[in-house]
């Protein structure tokens, strides 16, 4: 498997204080990687390292081959890596189609008709296209999340962010979130997954990391972390 995205020794810091501590990581192409870890162990960062938001304060970001230090968000963006942030920030005002719309911008490495991915989201989604004149913010908070998670693919990712996917979700609209996450995956897109259900975390990836006070503490094929008697007593509860 090609490795499409690499980090080397990577840290960051919020304010002069580390959130990660030289992280090295791999992404390959098309796979999904799992990152668990407690409240405040550097997952966000991680991930806003990766898209630009926070630059790292030493080590190395890779994408495609490419050193991503010290390009813009948006340029980063334009390369195929989209972020689904935690809280899902669907654009106050806009419709739901305007917000799918608003992802277009990010195309620059695909020069393809976005008005046909719209058609295909829209057959994948059916009720997405109902309601594409309705407010976003007037959707329910796993449609909302849907919506989020779809304005991301308008921008024709080759790597996926998604941050807590499901936070604040019902059972059931957690599992048609995490359906339509399996579809994108199987679709060839990869993901790199921050998530507090572990147990889907660990099923849905063919990877994971577990990340303490900033550092890998453990890394290895999901199924094989989820037999670690560590992950199941502080992530499976069992």
């Amino acid at each position: 498997m090609d490795c499409l995205l690499q980090l080397r020794q990577v840290s960051a810091a919020y304010d002069g204080m580390r959130a990660l501590e030289e992280v090295t990581l791999e992404v390959g192409s098309g796979e999904a990687v799992a990152v668990l870890g407690a409240n405040g162990a550097g997952k966000s960062t991680l991930l806003k390292t990766i898209s630009g938001l926070l630059p790292p304060s030493s080590g190395d970001v890779f994408f495609a081959g490419l050193r991503l230090n010290g390009l813009a968000p948006h340029q980063i963006a334009r390369l195929g890596i989209l972020s689904v942030p935690e809280g899902r920030k669907i654009f106050p005002g806009l419709t739901v189609e305007e917000n799918l719309l608003t992802a277009v911008a990010a195309r620059g490495h695909d020069t393809g008709d976005y008005r046909q991915d719209l058609v295909q989201l829209y057959g994948w989604l059916p009720w997405l296209a109902e309601r594409r004149r309705q407010l976003g913010w007037a959707l329910s908070g796993g449609e909302q999340q849907m919506l989020a998670i779809a304005r991301a693919l308008m921008g024709k990712p080759k790597l996926l962010l998604l941050d807590e996917p499901s936070l604040g979700l019902s059972p059931a609209a957690s599992d048609a979130v995490f359906q339509f996450i399996a579809r994108i995956h199987a679709g060839g897109v990869a993901l790199l997954l921050v998530e507090q259900n572990a147990v889907y975390a660990l099923t849905g990836t063919e990877r994971a990391v577990v990340l303490e006070r900033g550092r890998v503490v453990l890394a290895g094929p999901s199924a094989e972390l989820r037999e670690q008697p560590s992950v199941r007593k502080a992530y499976l509860a069992v």
